[in-house]
């Protein structure tokens, strides 16, 4: 089986879509499958990269990099010759996925990531005749979680598969104390500014508490450290580093593999009470009402005070991982593929 794994947004440009499908690949070829990735690009991590640029595009509160020019329709469909699955990620993002669904011959998977905003959903649901029949030519529907498959209720039949990491990839401790960590780009929809409006309380009951963020840069403060962007196996090592995760995310979010990451790696969640996080943590993670800095404090406060409670989380959140590890979630593509060309 040759499968082409079809990505929308600059492989360039970190992002959750970019990021599951890139990992998608060697996760099918482990299994034995032909893959190869697709998307727009000027290098991008291997696979067929589109060139030309791409426009940012505000997109569900988010920056989201595509490229609108229509000539890289045909570009698409030259990539895509000779694959007996084209797996289109956002199917309905211009231009690269909407010139995916274009070619004919291959059997069609493909996977809903967003938690689209209301004017979105609006949309689909008006003009549900008009994206039906956009889509008519796939022949099995996924989503990564329930939030993302809300948008789609009632339009097309689709079954969940999650998003995934490399479970063993994340190694466990050994913690630094009171050492808690951010993971994100500083937009609004990532919540850095409200653990930074947490902090100062904080760092009034727990002195010795450091907070690492991860992805983001800002003018310096008390007991932050700043790390940008960093390597992958940098981001491991901080995360298994972390006594306490924090994800304050206001919401907007489909899954949340940054809650997943730090899970993998063994450390205590503080996340927002949103569904998506709610989906992914199981039970597992301490939940706060979104954008509520005081409640957030409280909780990484109580769990900075009480490390036993913080090392028990961090072990079921570990365990829980394990149901998102990539070996499974390519096993339940490669049934979804089958399923497809059987269709076909």
């Amino acid at each position: 089986m040759r499968v082409a794994v079809v990505c929308p947004y600059d492989l360039d440009i970190p992002g959750g879509v970019q990021d599951q499908a890139t990992r998608l690949v060697p996760w099918l070829e482990e299994a034995g499958v032909e893959a190869r990735l697709v998307g727009p690009g000027g290098e991008g991590p291997g696979g067929d990269v589109l060139p030309g640029r791409t426009t940012m595009l505000t997109i569900n509160r988010s920056m989201a990099p595509v490229r609108l020019d229509p000539r890289v329709v045909g570009s698409v469909r030259r990539a895509l010759a000779g694959f007996d699955v084209v797996h289109v990620h956002e199917p309905l993002v211009p231009m690269v996925s909407v010139g995916a669904l274009s070619v004919s011959g291959p059997a069609k998977v493909a996977t809903f990531h967003a938690d689209p905003p209301v004017w979105v959903r609006r949309l689909y649901r008006y003009g549900r005749p008009v994206i039906q029949q956009a889509l008519h030519g796939v022949h099995v529907f996924t989503a990564v979680s329930p939030v993302a498959g809300s948008a789609i209720d009632g339009m097309v039949e689709y079954r969940i598969i999650p998003n995934g990491v490399d479970v063993d990839d994340y190694a466990t401790g050994p913690t630094v104390r009171h050492r808690v960590t951010f993971l994100g780009r500083d937009d609004p929809r990532k919540g850095l500014s409200v653990i930074l409006e947490a902090w100062p309380r904080i760092r009034a009951a727990v002195p010795e508490a450091e907070l690492h963020v991860i992805g983001a840069d800002r003018a310096e403060m008390n007991g932050v450290t700043f790390l940008d962007r960093v390597a992958e196996d940098e981001k491991r090592h901080e995360l298994a580093a972390s006594e306490i995760h924090v994800a304050p995310n206001p919401g907007a979010e489909s899954f949340g593999v940054v809650v997943l990451e730090a899970m993998a790696a063994g450390s205590a969640v503080v996340a927002s009470a949103i569904p998506a996080f709610e989906y992914v943590a199981g039970g597992v993670a301490t939940m706060v009402t979104p954008g509520d800095p005081m409640e957030l404090a409280a909780a990484v406060v109580e769990l900075l005070q009480d490390p036993a409670k913080a090392r028990s989380m961090g072990e079921a959140a570990r365990q829980r991982s394990m149901d998102y590890d990539g070996a499974g979630v390519a096993a339940r593509y490669i049934e979804a593929y089958e399923d497809a060309i059987a269709l076909r």
